[in-house]
């Protein structure tokens, strides 16, 4: 493994801090990640040097920041493999994209007692938004379940298909269980029973190549956040067949052609969907953090985190009385687990005191708590700058704070 993993965290200031007199070991990258000085120094050098609203401009500034932003949305079609950058929606995070899609898909192709196909393991930003739709469409939700292991079964899920399905919308990478869903083969189920699929790709992003055209995705979606970015910039990638489609989320400036009270045009793609200024520094912030990955190789950062997964599952399990939620074959870098009776939020809390910063809750999985049986875990989510030590350290932790119930 060849990645220099201290000159790394040379990069992230906040690395270095300490919290209650402890050094800081952050395993909250599933929640959001910490920002290399690369992407904050650029946010701060395009307020101070090119900041000016994008389109339209005519003066030097507006076309500098114009150029900035329609650079950055190269960057991301480069990232996910896009065919072109008509196919790149900005907007505030996953959670818009899948409001937006949700919405504008909805209106255009859903009738009351139309269907869409959820999984068990869904975020609810993931449920909720179709729940909206159902109570003012009448459509219904199908979900596909799961096996103790955390793993989707596909041949239920072929099954939950009818003539009044319309999408199917799952998520990559589970926020809880760390499972690895085969979404390349969910697609091509979807497509052979002629059904558009989404993937909310907001925990593999950062820690597995994804292409898009690869998996022949339709919609894909993520947010900058969680990918050493800024908050409030997220990515809808839609088909350009399909978001052509599609009628516009919000009305506003930018996304119009011409308007007059007695008719208006929308403008062409991607634009179509962005009303109002974007956060052209924000996006900026994006294309820095996704060079940041690329100069490190996607690959090697996943090959790390591996490591460091099964490393920690490994030490986890010599705990007493630990119990790890999640045993799919194919995982990625998120661990959650109970000990004993100790209450999730109590556990969270106490290794807070020990420097340790861990999430803990139902992690907006509700439904996928229910399937376990349990109200919350606590969960440990890995990054690329994390290090075996702070496993170590995590886990003395564990055994201390178990040591006091």
């Amino acid at each position: 493994m060849n990645v220099d993993i201290q000159k790394i965290r040379e990069d992230f200031p906040i690395l270095s801090r300490t919290v209650y007199g402890k050094p800081l070991v952050y395993f909250d990258n599933g929640a959001t990640t910490q920002k290399p000085r690369l992407v904050v120094d650029a946010l701060v050098d395009e307020y101070y040097s090119v900041n000016a609203n994008v389109h339209r401009g005519v003066h030097y500034l507006s076309q500098q920041a114009t150029e900035l932003h329609e650079a950055s949305r190269e960057s991301v079609r480069q990232f996910i493999n896009a065919r072109s950058t008509s196919e790149v929606v900005f907007t505030r995070g996953t959670t818009e994209s899948i409001n937006l899609l949700v919405s504008s898909f909805g209106d255009e192709f859903m009738q009351e007692g139309d269907e869409v196909i959820l999984s068990v393991m869904e975020h609810h930003s993931n449920i909720v938004p179709w729940q909206l739709l159902a109570a003012r469409k009448g459509i219904a939700i199908k979900v596909i379940s799961m096996n103790d292991k955390g793993e989707l079964l596909l041949d239920e899920y072929e099954k939950l298909f009818s003539e009044r399905t319309k999408i199917v919308s799952v998520v990559h990478v589970s926020n809880v269980l760390g499972t690895v869903n085969p979404v390349k083969e969910m697609i091509a189920t979807a497509h052979a029973h002629g059904v558009p699929c989404l993937i909310d790709a907001a925990q593999s992003i950062p820690h597995m190549k994804v292409d898009v055209q690869d998996l022949d995705a339709d919609f894909l979606v993520f947010s900058a956040h969680k990918i050493y970015g800024p908050t409030g910039v997220g990515v809808l990638y839609g088909k350009e067949e399909w978001l052509d489609r599609l009628p516009p989320y919000q009305g506003g400036g930018e996304m119009i052609q011409h308007v007059s009270f007695e008719k208006t045009t929308f403008n062409e793609l991607p634009f179509k969907f962005e009303a109002g200024t974007p956060d052209y520094i924000g996006t900026t912030g994006l294309a820095k953090a996704l060079d940041y990955v690329n100069g490190h190789g996607i690959e090697q950062i996943a090959a790390h985190e591996h490591e460091l997964t099964t490393y920690a599952l490994q030490r986890l399990k010599e705990i007493p009385h630990i119990r790890i939620f999640g045993e799919a074959a194919e995982r990625g870098a998120v661990i959650s687990f109970l000990v004993g009776d100790i209450h999730h939020f109590d556990l969270g809390t106490l290794l807070d005191r020990l420097g340790i910063a861990v999430r803990t809750g139902h992690h907006c999985a509700q439904p996928l708590m229910q399937r376990l049986g349990i109200e919350g875990t606590v969960r440990a989510s890995f990054a690329m700058y994390n290090t075996k030590s702070e496993i170590d350290t995590l886990v003395a932790g564990i055994e201390r704070v178990s040591k006091m119930f």
